[in-house]
């Protein structure tokens, strides 16, 4: 398999790359220490295309193929996972129009997202049905022409700053996961009522929200027929894990390099401490473990470029990425001693930002009864 992408592409994402590197990563602790929102990048990513970077040209996206996409998102997330974490939320939105809408939707919504005009949330998971959507209590209640929404949505990334959030309701309370809809509802227009911003551990500048609805929306809101949503869900998630690997390996590789600088600068006994054998080893391991875990991220990447189904792979490299991230920033931050755990330097904010990484779009656990029982299929 060869991952290695074209020149252009090399120079999108060496320009994303700088970008992380000279404005999000000197932004990354004021965000994170005042709980600001990430949205003030939103301006300058969309300039460089990064709004719309998971859609294709037709759709207002610069047309990045999935693996030139995971190597961008890696690259940002280096820099603030707040921010990444805003923007790869609005691609759940967009993916989910992409994946489920018409070309009337795609048009209404996709070009001014990724243009940065319009930000979008992604309203899947409920106070009691998260792990299982398929427990979800959101009815939508057809009426003449239109739906009447009703239900609670929790932790929706975005929700608050969104001007439409893709909303998955039944309209067929019998008919389990099938009788799951789509609709790409409109604050603006009313009957949505958002909560405070949950105060979290982790990725303080991604605000995550409850978000009530009791509204009304017209045929015309519904991505694909009745009883689809949850199809389109599950596609749109296959893209999100993918994505979810990537800022794992880009907040790994981070915290990597950083160890790595501090062996070969910090001394002890008149010696630098990569000179020690037992810190050797955790160097040795930590790089290891995030090859495997790129490499990973990036076959399911390929897979999707392709067209192939790759929802094992996606659920292979959310899994492994994710519980590796967190071991390989644990244990820059262990070389790093005190200095690690003080606020001075980014570890303790990556070991934060990176900790929700093994539970949203699907645990851990979750991932692993997926791939099980795609295995025994």
């Amino acid at each position: 398999m060869n991952f290695e992408p074209d020149a252009d592409t090399l120079a999108v994402v060496e320009q994303i790359r700088r970008f992380a590197e000279d404005v999000l990563k000197p932004n990354a602790r004021e965000i994170d220490a005042n709980g600001t929102f990430a949205a003030r990048h939103i301006p300058a990513l969309a300039e460089l295309g990064a709004m719309g970077m998971n859609l294709p040209e037709a759709w207002g996206g610069p047309g990045l193929s999935p693996v030139a996409l995971y190597l961008a998102v890696e690259a940002l997330a280096a820099g603030c996972g707040s921010t990444v974490s805003m923007m790869t939320a609005h691609f759940l939105a967009t993916d989910a129009i992409l994946i489920g809408g018409d070309d009337a939707q795609r048009g209404r919504y996709l070009p001014d997202a990724a243009a940065g005009k319009t930000l979008g949330a992604f309203g899947l998971t409920e106070p009691a049905a998260g792990s299982n959507p398929a427990d979800m209590t959101t009815r939508a209640i057809r009426n003449g022409g239109s739906y009447h929404l009703r239900g609670v949505k929790h932790f929706i990334s975005n929700a608050a700053h969104a001007d439409f959030i893709v909303v998955f309701a039944k309209t067929d309370t019998a008919a389990g996961a099938r009788g799951i809809s789509a609709f790409v509802v409109e604050p603006a227009k009313g009957g949505v009522r958002v909560g405070p911003p949950e105060r979290t551990m982790g990725l303080r500048g991604g605000h995550v929200f409850e978000v009530e609805f009791d509204c009304r929306v017209g045929e015309e809101a519904m991505l694909g027929p009745e009883g689809s949503g949850f199809r389109t869900a599950l596609k749109t998630l296959d893209n999100g894990r993918t994505e979810v690997a990537a800022m794992c390996t880009g907040m790994a590789g981070e915290a990597l390099a950083m160890a790595v600088e501090w062996a070969r600068t910090r001394r002890v006994g008149g010696h630098p401490i990569g000179e020690f054998q037992g810190l050797q080893w955790m160097l040795a391991d930590m790089a290891t473990e995030l090859d495997a875990a790129r490499l990973m991220g990036l076959r399911a990447a390929s897979l999707r470029e392709k067209g192939e189904r790759f929802s094992k792979e996606a659920s292979m490299a959310k899994l492994f990425a994710s519980e590796k991230a967190g071991a390989i920033i644990d244990r820059a931050l262990q070389i790093h001693g005190g200095y690690g755990y003080s606020q001075e330097l980014p570890l303790e904010r990556m070991a934060r930002d990176v900790r929700i990484m093994r539970i949203y779009e699907g645990s851990s656990e979750i991932q692993r009864n997926i791939i099980a029982r795609m295995l025994l299929a």
